[in-house]
């Protein structure tokens, strides 16, 4: 009995034990339920937006000749990418040849890529627009045959798959026109963002210049709610930022005219066996370039380590002794000054002329000065028309340095010539002090001791076909933005550097030089064709050497229209005078000029 009553306690404990560690069994799944509940809750959820936001990238703005040609453009680019996981291998080969015809890149090439990496693989970084729709079509048509199969997300269970993928990655610089109008317009670099987006900057010429005006100003973006195909309800809810690319750029530069200048100074550069020719034209109603070309250019996107040296805008980037294109602008400071009187002779000195002067020792030396074609006796006409360097070392004499010096800044010497370009190289004039001295004077008068660029020169030679006054040589017109509106830049007003009636005794001056001096070739029968021709040794290592640049600087003149011209030959080897080298290159773009009807010549039958 007592045995039968402990086996009966026994019992009872073990279900009391077993009851207990059910109990705790129990509670621990019910914490252990609360705490998964409590991880649920407290974890951050992806629920789908109710709204969809598109971004909109802004992109550089364009450089737009006066004819409204697109000088410089602006493309976006698309990279294309593809996952081989999702590929199906039966039909990766299909994938490869269809995307092989849809970009226009080699099927080995694709091929190549995607044998020797796994996962994500970029076929292309450059895309055009064009190709991008296509290759974004071509997607959606490899997803409808089944070309990219579904595999289990590991994590999730689900099935995803990854297509082929267009993705906006930037933009680049095209340049339809080739070298037109280089180096003046430049060359750009890209750029890589944080984001991995690819834009372009300035370097050289306009497109550095104005990077600030052609550069993005703001990308677009539109936020709000969406519908169920995701695309974005316009309502009071929506937010819109509007899209602003560069500014364009409107030149004064027609293509036509450029085109066939730039074809003339390449034949000229061979025939007079030059190392480059520049030329520019000004109108002289505007002010506006309305050619500035060099037969030394390149192609802004396939730039070669030959073109180094074409890269810099010499119009401004080069500064030379100019010679005797100077001795108009000094005649024109000694008559405006009233130093001399056109009544006034000095002597020719049989051709062989001598100034003394104390070298930095102190020993007195003597500098000749020579002319080639003596005269007895030179008035200030002669000097400019047959070209003395002895008559015109002599008249300079009658300025003081203070006048020298200030005269010649006031034509614009060692100064910008032009806001629209970058880099210029001022040049220099020398001291009042130096100028004082009967050598330098002298040197000066015809062009020697002064450095000047092309642009220099051309905007103080508009002082003697304007009535004294000197305009500043423009080459962009205005901007345009997003809506077609024009802003309109900074102007200039002309400056009076001479009195009119001086100005007025030059231009008779300069336009007998063309026909009885000189500078005959660049008569033209019905036109008022007036310049002067400078031809000037090079400095090397601080000596001259046996090698020229030759010029021409004047006017070109109908009833209705008036051209300032410069044209400068760097180191011709045919002729060392300007006469048979850069007055003929004046003399055909102004027939240019008069067949594309900017001049028309007053020809009386």
């Amino acid at each position: 009995m007592k045995d039968q009553n402990q086996d009966t306690t026994d019992t009872q404990e073990n279900k009391k034990r077993k009851i207990f560690f059910l109990y705790i069994f129990i509670s621990n799944l019910f914490i252990l339920f609360l705490l998964a509940i409590l991880t649920i809750i407290s974890k951050e959820h992806k629920i789908p937006s109710k709204y969809a936001t598109d971004n909109f990238i802004a992109y550089r703005g364009e450089i737009i000749s006066a004819d409204n040609f697109h000088l410089a453009r602006t493309k976006k680019l698309y990279k294309a990418i593809v996952n081989t996981r999702y590929i199906d291998t039966d039909k990766k080969e299909l994938f490869i040849e269809l995307f092989s015809i849809y970009s226009g890149i080699d099927a080995n090439i694709i091929r190549d890529k995607l044998s020797k990496k796994k996962g994500i693989v970029i076929l292309s970084y450059a895309i055009t627009e064009k190709t991008a729709k296509y290759l974004q079509k071509l997607s959606y048509e490899l997803r409808r045959f089944k070309v990219f199969k579904a595999i289990k997300n590991p994590k999730t269970g689900l099935l995803r798959t990854h297509g082929l993928s267009i993705i906006e990655s930037g933009e680049s610089r095209t340049y339809p026109y080739g070298n037109l109008l280089t180096p003046v317009i430049g060359y750009p670099n890209k750029k890589h963002a944080e984001n991995g987006f690819t834009f372009i900057k300035g370097i050289k010429g306009l497109e550095r210049k104005f990077e600030p005006e052609l550069s993005a100003r703001q990308d677009g973006r539109k936020k709000g709610p969406r519908d169920v195909n995701s695309y974005i309800i316009l309502n009071q809810d929506s937010y819109t930022k509007e899209q602003l690319n560069g500014l364009n750029l409107k030149l004064t530069i027609p293509v036509s005219l450029q085109i066939k200048i730039e074809k003339m100074l390449d034949t000229m550069k061979l025939k007079t066996q030059s190392k480059q020719i520049m030329i520019a034209i000004m109108d002289m109603k505007t002010s506006n370039i309305i050619t500035i070309a060099s037969s030394n250019r390149f192609f802004p996107t396939k730039i070669q380590r030959s073109d180094y040296s074409s890269l810099r805008s010499s119009m401004i980037e080069y500064s030379f002794e100019p010679g005797s294109v100077l001795k108009p602008i000094t005649l024109g400071l000694l008559l405006d000054n009233k130093k001399i009187k056109l009544s006034d002779l000095v002597s020719g000195h049989k051709g062989r002329y001598k100034i003394k002067y104390e070298d930095s020792k102190g020993r007195t030396k003597h500098k000749k000065i020579i002319d080639e074609h003596p005269r007895g006796w030179w008035s200030p006409e002669q000097t400019i028309v047959h070209s003395s360097n002895i008559a015109i070392a002599q008249y300079a004499q009658e300025l003081s340095g203070y006048e020298f010096r200030e005269g010649l800044l006031k034509f614009g010497f060692s100064q910008k010539s032009t806001p629209d370009l970058i880099s210029e190289r001022d040049g220099s004039v020398l001291s009042a002090n130096q100028l004082r001295d009967e050598i330098y004077k002298a040197t000066s008068s015809y062009g020697y001791g002064i450095k000047a660029n092309l642009m220099q020169l051309i905007r103080a030679y508009s002082v003697f076909n304007n009535d004294g006054q000197m305009l500043t040589p423009r080459i962009v017109d205005y901007l345009i933005d997003e809506k077609n509106q024009r802003i309109p830049l900074e102007t200039y007003e002309p400056l009076e550097v001479i009195k009119k009636s001086t100005a007025n005794i030059l231009k008779k001056i300069l336009i007998k030089t063309v026909n009885k001096g000189t500078g005959k070739k660049a008569i033209i029968k019905g036109l008022e064709i007036g310049g002067k021709t400078g031809t000037a040794h090079i400095v090397e290592k601080g000596n001259y050497v046996n090698r020229y640049n030759t010029s021409f600087m004047g006017f070109a003149n109908d009833k209705n229209s008036k051209y300032t011209i410069g044209v400068v030959v760097i180191q011709p080897t045919s002729s060392q005078f300007a006469s048979k080298t850069a007055v003929p290159v004046f003399r055909k773009a102004v027939e240019i000029m008069v067949e594309d009807g900017y001049l028309k010549p007053n020809i009386v039958k």
